[in-house]
């Protein structure tokens, strides 16, 4: 489970039959404290590569921005690849198998989902 920031955009691709899969940085922060001898420990920013498939990475296309704040839970993968140059890389990532936006709507979000008084009082019933 991680509550963090998203870094920025999420990149969607689509692939087969209208699948997708969203990829984006989030950074979680440790706060920092100070020891009993005074030592300062400053705050420990780490960054995760989360991947969503298929309705999450949809939702992600859709309402994900930069800077949202966001609870993620899933699992750690990690894979290796040889880059063009043929050296091996090292990559570790979140899959997403749940997630909750944990970011305010805007504000011209919500005005549109509320219905106006004038259609309520055309209603025939």
């Amino acid at each position: 489970m991680l509550i963090g920031n998203v870094g920025k955009e999420p990149e969607i691709r689509y692939y087969e039959a209208d699948q997708a899969v969203a990829t984006f940085p989030l950074a979680t922060t440790e706060k920092g404290y100070t020891l009993a001898n005074g030592t300062v420990v400053p705050d420990r920013t780490e960054w995760h590569n989360i991947v969503l498939w298929r309705g999450l990475a949809k939702i992600a296309e859709r309402y994900i921005h930069k800077g949202d704040k966001l609870f993620i839970e899933g699992k750690i993968r990690s894979r290796s690849y040889d880059d063009p140059k043929g050296a091996r890389r090292y990559v570790t990532e979140i899959i997403g198998e749940n997630m909750e936006l944990l970011s305010p709507k805007p504000q011209n979000m919500v005005q549109e989902q509320q219905p106006s008084q004038q259609d309520d009082s055309q209603t025939p019933f």
